[in-house]
């Protein structure tokens, strides 16, 4: 049985309430489904204006795994501030650690990538989190990722 969903949707102004994250490294464009065991879904919609697609690679763009990575990260960021609101507010969040990393397909333009986001231990300030990247239903990326909140 799933948990309920508590918070439908986080959108982008919201993010930037939430996230110190700006443009051109606010990664995400909304969090879906944040339920009550600490798991969602960040989206991306990845567009051929992205500015990594300048050099990554001019011919043949493909969207880096690293920011992929950072995605992950940010949406995990939503998920855990959104779960201590109510109490005094973090300031910031900072990556911690990355963790059984694997890129296994190639994200394109005019893909959305869904980061499904699910917490696998807390502790105080810290959290870590597993992360799916994926693309119409195929994972195209994954990792353990872990972070801070701190005022």
């Amino acid at each position: 049985m799933q948990s309920p969903i508590t918070v439908e949707v986080v959108d982008t102004a919201e993010i930037l309430k939430t996230l110190p994250h700006r443009y051109p490294f606010l990664l995400i464009d909304r969090v879906i489904e944040i339920r009550e065991d600490y798991s969602g879904i960040g989206i991306k919609n990845v567009t051929v204006s992205e500015p990594a697609f300048l050099g990554h690679f001019p011919e043949r763009p493909v969207y880096p795994g690293v920011l992929m990575i950072e995605g992950m990260a940010q949406t995990a960021g939503v998920i855990g501030i959104k779960s201590v609101e109510g109490t005094q507010k973090p300031r910031a969040v900072y990556f911690l650690t990355i963790d059984k990393c694997k890129f296994r397909k190639p994200v394109l333009p005019g893909d959305t990538v869904e980061y499904h986001m699910r917490s696998i231990g807390r502790k105080k300030t810290m959290w870590w989190f597993h992360g799916e990247a994926r693309v119409r239903g195929t994972v195209v990326a994954e990792a353990d990722v872990g972070a801070m909140l701190t005022d």
